[in-house]
């Protein structure tokens, strides 16, 4: 995102903020601050930690006596929405939502938390094409980007596997299939509005499409939400998919 913004806008009209908490690597923070360099643009460090330790205070009679889960994980992506906001309200700068279409598509994105944003430039654009076009921008410079270099974006960055960071250890295939199993998946449900039985006969385990299916639906009211993009695939979610919300609504070609 932050190699986007410079492309399109100059290093000088972009600010990036990283917030990190006690789950966040030290080679994340070390990958951040390399790429804000190499790109030039303004690099800040606010921890969340001061903040979380409150929220669990606050939260403490209430939560007591039951495990942490998805609700602790997902008050640190908040407050990580919550800082950009401030920031943005203070500043006048907009913020960028990060979150991609394999992430929207699946609900794998917190409401309030990192789909926070004015715009998501990235929203119709499919994780395993992320990473795509930032092997092409280590290779190449756009022609009307102001950034005159390549190999901008450190290695790790795309070669390590995703994580939200919000427990230890944790990575996005804890919850999803690997994405280059995903997103041909979810590009079957949603651009060719394939049926479960098509999907599962072009070699696809049925267990993981009946999961994809499954997550896809469940998360239609997080991307009524979303803030607005480019649309760059062929059916991009809103105006090209729209389906009703609490109805437990299938379409007629999901089952067959």
């Amino acid at each position: 995102m932050a190699v986007l913004a410079a492309d399109a806008l100059g290093a000088d009209k972009v600010d990036t903020i990283m917030m990190p908490s006690e789950y966040t690597a030290d080679i994340s923070l070390n990958d951040a601050e390399l790429l804000a360099e190499n790109l030039g643009i303004s690099y800040k460090t606010i921890s969340i930690d001061d903040a979380m330790s409150q929220f669990n205070i606050m939260l403490e009679p209430y939560f007591k006596n039951t495990d942490a889960g998805i609700a602790e994980e997902n008050i640190q992506s908040r407050l990580r929405g919550l800082t950009l906001m401030a920031y943005s309200n203070k500043f006048g700068s907009m913020v960028l939502a990060t979150g991609n279409k394999s992430e929207y598509a699946a609900g794998y994105a917190t409401l309030y938390g990192d789909m926070c944003g004015g715009y998501a430039p990235i929203k119709d654009v499919w994780k395993t094409t992320v990473f795509e076009l930032c092997k092409w921008r280590n290779n190449n410079v756009p022609r009307l980007s102001p950034i005159k270099k390549d190999r901008i974006i450190p290695e790790r960055i795309i070669t390590r596997p995703p994580s939200a960071e919000l427990r230890p250890d944790q990575q996005d295939t804890d919850s999803l299939p690997e994405y280059d199993v995903l997103d041909p998946i979810l590009v079957a449900l949603t651009e060719e509005m394939a049926d479960i039985k098509t999907i599962i006969s072009r070699g696809f385990d049925r267990e993981v499409v009946e999961k994809a299916s499954q997550l896809l639906f469940r998360a239609e009211y997080k991307r009524f939400q979303a803030a607005p993009g480019p649309k760059i695939t062929t059916r991009a979610f809103g105006r090209d998919r729209r389906l009703p919300l609490t109805s437990g609504f299938r379409p007629a070609y999901h089952n067959r």
